[in-house]
């Protein structure tokens, strides 16, 4: 049996007016180092940025809801719950606030929790 792992996930849009490419590139080179000053209990920090693709069916290149789905780990469930309780509330580290400012569209910012838990597949 494998050992639980518990996430949080964050699904962020960028602000307006803002490319992509700027996106990305503040992301990892300004707001993830910011963060991880923060990340007191997570075992990893990921983010998974997403390309749009056309509709199979339809065809339709729209924009997506979001541009990136951050990725916190946590091994030991209190504080996963901590954290949980933590980001449900408007209180948060001045210095982030500000950056997320510069970098989401934050009202449209969206978390979900997930419980993982893998099978061993036999071969």
């Amino acid at each position: 049996m494998s050992k639980d792992v518990y996430k949080i996930l964050l699904f962020m849009k960028r602000r307006p007016g803002m490319s992509m490419e700027a996106f990305e590139d503040y992301y990892e080179n300004h707001h993830a180092p910011l963060c991880a000053k923060y990340a007191s209990g997570i075992s990893r920090y990921i983010r998974r940025f997403l390309t749009p693709h056309p509709n199979p069916e339809t065809g339709e290149k729209g924009e997506l809801p979001y541009d990136v789905i951050t990725e916190l780990w946590f091994e030991d469930e209190a504080v996963f719950r901590g954290t949980v309780q933590y980001l449900s509330t408007s209180i948060m580290p001045d210095e982030v606030v500000a950056d997320e400012k510069r970098l989401f569209d934050r009202p449209k910012l969206r978390m979900a929790t997930v419980v993982e838990r893998e099978s061993v597949l036999q071969r």
